[in-house]
């Protein structure tokens, strides 16, 4: 089928075709070799996301956890103070 998207090549590794294999146990329904690879990486991409989603989580309660915890730690005026020393 004509397409002008990039098409790409993979050679079928030991580690290509002990993933396709699995794939094929893991999903009977898809009978050829192209579509379980469409579907690896469809799942793949999937769980990308949601470890990306889930590193977020966990950074954004880390910082929610933080908040505050320098409070009354610098006196009113101190950035003022600071930045006078700094060249114009």
């Amino acid at each position: 089928m004509p397409t002008s998207r990039a098409r790409h090549m993979i050679t079928e590794t030991e580690e290509v075709t002990e993933a396709l294999d699995e794939a094929a146990r893991h999903w009977p329904e898809e009978r050829s070799r192209g579509r379980l690879l469409l579907r690896l990486i469809t799942e793949g991409h999937h769980a990308l996301r949601r470890t990306d989603a889930e590193i977020t989580v966990k950074r954004r309660a880390a910082i929610e956890r933080q908040r505050g915890a320098l409070t009354g730690a610098y006196d009113e005026g101190y950035l003022a103070e600071l930045r006078e020393d700094w060249p114009t």
